[in-house]
């Protein structure tokens, strides 16, 4: 994709501007959003969809990302990460949205509380401005938490990464990042910091995590451990960083107290993924306990008329190809309320999951539209479920759908959820949210 065809950054003296739709963030989910409303045209006339990112170019964390596995699931073909990105950005483009980069969303200029307007102040190199919208999408992703939020004590030496931060250092700036590395984590996202060091000549000396067993699949692990020697460490938590200016090792304890050393000059902290949420929290958008996102329904929409949200910032963390549907997804609810304008604020039911279930997407429901768009709902667990344990779902005591796991689950892997129970609310029956809990 030729530089042309976005915009950097608004044109000198823009400073109140109107649009129809606002897509905060250009990531897959934002951008197969502006693709698809870009293209539709349901007044036969020119619906004006706007696409604004921070960072210098669009597309996302799969552009950080070289390597290949993008676009089987979605658009059929094998694509690198920065392939993925390029072809999201060129389809919002094309369909005749405008994005721009560079740009940074500050905050909202009204009252939260009032829906007469949504009105947001952005920052650009070329200054300051107002964009009024219909409707904003918020698809703002999300972001693993770094070492200091993590409370891990010791020195602050240089050579500690998280996987994003690793990735723009090797893919971007194409800089060294050290010779030896402990990587923090065992999920999907923990193999991929693998494959990155790696490919930039770096012997990973351990893996650990402080789960007594790896999160993804035994082919991804087998290969990991065999093929490429990495050694994987299973309820084990790095107690303390070493090393003055640069990291010479990393403490390490087991569940059982036993310690040890590792020496290595690079750390990287993979997972533990955070909504990037401010943006929401600034707008008086209500967020989800559990995923610490905003709190949606099966349509996208928040609580606050207009305010819709997709992708990561909803769960953190599913592949691209997921964040891309769930925009394309959402373009017919966006569409509806263009059209038929804001509706009533519904009571919407809450959805809530108990131990060890950790959290559930979308966890709102509309009883007067309780389709849920992506077709059911993603969960995630804080432990182990054995195979054949069952999802119960239920309302006031009153059980509305059980569902098998035949495999089981484990933390930091999707659990599906089917979303034929959710026509039962319709008819109203019980007052209170529904719980999901397992029966083992």
């Amino acid at each position: 994709m030729n530089n042309e065809q976005w915009t950097p950054s608004p044109a000198p003296g823009r400073r109140e501007r109107a649009v129809d739709v606002l897509v905060i963030g250009a990531g897959p989910a934002g951008l197969a959003l502006a693709s698809r409303l870009a293209a539709t045209d349901p007044t036969a006339g020119t619906l004006g969809v706007e696409v604004v990112d921070r960072e210098a170019e669009p597309g996302g964390v799969p552009r950080h990302c070289a390597h290949s596995g993008f676009g089987l699931r979605d658009l059929r073909r094998p694509m690198t990460g920065p392939a993925y990105a390029r072809h999201w950005a060129d389809a919002a483009v094309h369909a005749g949205a405008t994005l721009r980069t560079g740009v940074t969303v500050t905050g909202w200029s009204e009252d939260p509380a009032s829906a007469a307007s949504l009105t947001v102040e952005v920052t650009s190199p070329a200054g300051l401005e107002r964009i009024t919208a219909r409707a904003v999408v918020l698809a703002t992703g999300a972001r693993e938490r770094p070492r200091s939020a993590r409370l891990v004590p010791g020195t602050r030496p240089a050579g500690v990464f998280t996987t994003g931060e690793l990735q723009r250092t090797v893919r971007l700036h194409h800089r060294p990042v050290g010779r030896r590395a402990v990587v923090v984590g065992a999920e999907s996202v923990s193999y991929s910091a693998v494959r990155t060091l790696r490919e930039a000549g770096v012997e990973v000396v351990a893996m650990v995590t402080e789960l007594p067993y790896h999160q993804v699949s035994p082919a991804t692990a087998l290969d990991a451990r065999l093929r490429r020697g990495v050694p994987l460490l299973v309820g084990t938590r790095v107690s303390e960083l070493l090393g003055r200016g640069r990291l010479s090792g990393v403490a390490l304890r087991r569940a059982d107290g036993r310690s040890t050393t590792v020496a290595c000059d690079t750390v990287v902290f993979t997972g533990d993924w955070i909504p990037d949420h401010e943006l929401a929290r600034r707008g008086g958008v209500a967020l989800d306990g559990g995923t610490r996102g905003p709190a949606v329904d099966g349509s996208f929409r928040t609580d606050r008329a207009g305010v819709f949200a997709v992708g990561n910032l909803l769960h953190g963390v599913e592949p691209a190809h997921t964040a891309a549907r769930e925009g394309l997804l959402a373009a017919g609810p966006v569409l509806r309320h263009l059209t038929d304008g804001a509706r009533p604020a519904a009571t919407r039911v809450p959805v809530q999951v108990e131990a060890p279930l950790r959290w559930i997407a979308p966890n709102r429901i509309d009883p007067a539209d309780p389709r849920v768009a992506t077709g059911g709902f993603t969960l995630r667990t804080e432990s182990r479920l054995a195979p054949w344990s069952s999802l119960v779902v239920s309302r006031d005591g009153a059980v509305l759908h059980r569902q098998r796991l035949v495999r089981g689950a484990v933390p930091n892997r999707t659990v599906r959820l089917s979303a034929a129970w959710t026509e039962q609310l319709r008819a109203g029956a019980g007052d209170g949210p529904v719980r999901i809990s397992v029966e083992r």
